[in-house]
C-alpha cells in the first residue's frame, strides 16, 4: 500500500467500495420486500418477517457468491457491511439508542448467520428447505396462511436463476440480472 493509499484509508478519503454494492443490496431489498412474499406465501409481515426475508433473499446471493471463490469473498463482506449499516439504521429509526442498538446488531448478525448455514445446507433438500424457513420465517408457528412449500419453490427458482448469472454481471445489475 502506497502512503497515499494509507492515508485516504487512514481519513476515510476516497470512495468507499461498499458503495458499488449498494444496488446489489437494494434489489435484495426490493425483492425480499415484494407483496407476494406476505399477501401470497403468508410470510408475517412484521418487523421480524421482513428482517427474515431479507436474510433470506441476502443468504441466497452470499450463496452464489462462495461459487466465485476468491473473486467473491471481498464482494460478499461489503454485501454484508451495507447489511449492517442498513440494519443499524433501521433500529436507529425505531427509536434504538447508541447504548445497545450493538447487542440488537450482534443478535441480527447471529440469526443471519444461522439462516445462511441453515440455507447453504438445505438449498438442495426441498424437504430440508422447507423445514428451515418453517423456523426461521415462521419460527415454528405455521398459521393457516403460511406456505412454506410456495416459498420454497421461489427461493428454489431464484437460486437456479442466481447460479445460471455471471457473477461480474450480478455485482453490477442486482438480482433480477440474467
Amino acid at each position: 500500500m502506497t502512503k497515499v493509499n494509507f492515508v485516504k484509508r487512514l481519513f476515510g478519503i476516497g470512495a468507499d467500495p461498499r458503495a458499488a454494492m449498494i444496488p446489489l443490496y437494494r434489489s435484495i431489498v426490493e425483492e425480499a420486500r415484494s407483496p407476494w412474499w406476505y399477501a401470497e406465501a403468508g410470510v408475517p409481515d412484521t418487523l421480524d418477517g421482513r428482517f427474515d426475508m431479507v436474510a433470506t433473499i441476502l443468504s441466497l446471493v452470499l450463496i452464489r457468491l462462495e461459487a466465485e471463490d476468491a473473486a467473491g469473498r471481498g464482494p460478499s463482506a461489503r454485501l454484508t457491511e451495507v447489511f449492517i449499516d442498513d440494519m443499524d439504521g433501521q433500529l436507529r429509526q425505531l427509536g434504538i439508542g447508541d447504548v445497545v442498538v450493538g447487542k440488537h446488531i450482534g443478535r441480527m448478525m447471529s440469526a443471519m448467520g444461522g439462516r445462511l448455514t441453515a440455507y447453504r445446507h438445505e438449498l438442495a433438500d426441498r424437504a430440508g428447505l422447507e423445514s428451515a424457513l418453517i423456523r426461521n420465517l415462521w419460527r415454528g408457528d405455521l398459521g393457516p396462511a403460511a406456505k412454506p412449500a410456495l416459498v420454497a419453490d421461489r427461493l428454489q427458482t431464484l437460486a437456479a436463476r442466481l447460479a445460471a448469472t455471471d457473477g461480474k454481471l450480478l455485482l453490477s445489475s442486482g438480482i433480477a440480472a440474467r
